[in-house]
């Protein structure tokens, strides 16, 4: 065959037709319309959204919306009322905290702690839970034994507490935080990947892909792990929501991040003393704490009944 027929022959069967490029985009519009569809039908998921889309603009273009800095301090203006109150004033819509500090700017600026904490504590505590409850549902034996034994015995341990004496040892910083509620909700990540991997090692395809000679990273990594995405990201939703909350009550003690980050936890621990006095000092943190609670308990909701058919049969 010449050459140049060769080549031609080559392209045709490497390079992709315009038609299954065609059917790619076609599966994924599909998708996109099929999850819009279900997302209209639950209202509660359109909430959900809606509400955690303010808390993702206000954190991510906080210096363009907040009127103040989060530390610029006015003791001239301290402890002023809500704009609506007596006394208030529209330059300080929200009030001010006792050293004259806008409230309105450090709620928008503590939204940037919170979803830092809440996304790259669930990062942490999603990697290492899914590595090791994989490998443990998988391979079995004293390796599965082990495993759940640690975690059976963090898990059996009070939660806050545990979170409440690693901090204090390890002192108030954004990294210490992030790690502490990382490595602390790993287990409950563990336990529902050794569940799901313990289920799913059972099916026809794993068997298969045994039988083939693969070996057991390939069948973690290339066929368990693309399965356990459905209830890891449903899971990851609530547990973000608890690691928003926990934070804010690490802040509330004085164990969170430093008195100079703006975070609603700090926000919480200035207006502890002012409860019966100035009580919008840490009535506005709590309502914004309760605020990307609710709406993340919304979306976790939403993504359990899309990713689990037969509750989506049963809402039909």
């Amino acid at each position: 065959m010449p050459s140049s027929i060769r080549g031609s022959a080559m392209a045709t069967e490497i390079a992709p037709s315009a038609d299954s490029l065609l059917d790619v985009e076609h599966t994924f519009r599909d998708r996109l319309a099929y999850l819009g569809r279900l997302l209209w039908r639950d209202r509660s998921g359109i909430i959900g959204l809606l509400m955690f889309a303010v808390v993702v603009f206000a954190a991510v273009f906080a210096p363009l919306v907040a009127p103040y800095e989060p530390l610029e301090q006015d003791l001239r203006a301290a402890k002023m009322p809500p704009a609506w109150h007596e006394g208030g004033s529209w330059e300080h819509p929200l009030g001010t905290d006792n050293l004259g500090r806008d409230l309105l700017s450090r709620l928008i600026y503590g939204a940037r702690v919170s979803l830092t904490v809440g996304f790259f504590g669930v990062l942490i505590a999603a990697g290492l839970g899914m590595v090791f409850g994989a490998i443990a549902g998988y391979v079995g034996g004293r390796v599965d034994t082990v495993i759940m034994a640690v975690v059976n015995l963090v898990l059996s341990l009070p939660y806050l507490l545990f979170v409440v004496v690693i901090a204090s040892i390890l002192g108030r910083s954004l990294i210490n935080v992030i790690l502490i509620f990382g490595i602390t909700d790993s287990p409950i990540f563990a336990r529902v990947t050794r569940g799901e991997v313990l289920r799913i090692r059972e099916s026809g395809y794993v068997e298969s892909a045994i039988s083939a000679g693969a070996g057991t990273a390939r069948i973690i990594f290339d066929h368990i792990m693309p399965n356990l995405i459905g209830p890891l990201l449903t899971l990851a939703t609530f547990e973000m929501s608890r690691m928003i909350f926990y934070e804010a009550g690490l802040g509330f003690l004085g164990l969170s991040v430093p008195p100079s980050v703006p975070s609603w936890g700090n926000m919480l621990e200035a207006g502890r003393k002012y409860l019966t006095s100035y009580p919008w000092i840490a009535t506005w943190p709590g309502l914004a704490i309760m605020w990307t609670s609710l709406a993340m308990n919304l979306l976790g909701d939403w993504l359990r009944d899309v990713l689990d058919p037969r509750l989506r049969r049963a809402r039909k």
